[in-house]
């Protein structure tokens, strides 16, 4: 298992993200591996807050409406390695330690699993 490490970040950094009407922003998540891309998933402000605090991700369900801690039912937790925004400040790039069967609620290991094409 790997160890929570806090990412620490400046209150400048955080107001620079930009959120949506809704208040959130996209959290694309990476393998620190492999660098497969994982998985697409929302924040809000508190859970990117928690999410550094914590070194492990922490989401807002859009369809739940409530914080989602990744692992926290499914074993299948994200343990925070490196975190980036873009240059316009709404999008953000987590690289992770993948820990159980993998990031996708089906089972595969990424949620980007199927490929256009025959």
């Amino acid at each position: 298992m790997s160890a929570q490490t806090p990412i620490e970040a400046t209150e400048d950094q955080l107001a620079s993200i930009v959120y949506d009407e809704n208040g959130l922003v996209p959290a694309i998540v990476q393998d620190a591996s492999t660098k497969a891309v994982l998985m697409l998933a929302w924040m809000n402000e508190d859970t990117l807050r928690m999410s550094l605090a914590q070194g492990r991700t922490v989401f807002w369900s859009r369809s739940r409406q409530e914080v989602w801690r990744k692992g926290d039912t499914s074993g299948d937790a994200q343990y925070i390695r490196s975190v980036a925004y873009d240059c316009d400040g709404d999008a953000l790039v987590f690289t992770v330690d993948q820990q159980g069967g993998g990031a996708c609620h089906t089972g595969e290991y990424s949620c980007f699993y199927r490929k256009f094409g025959p």
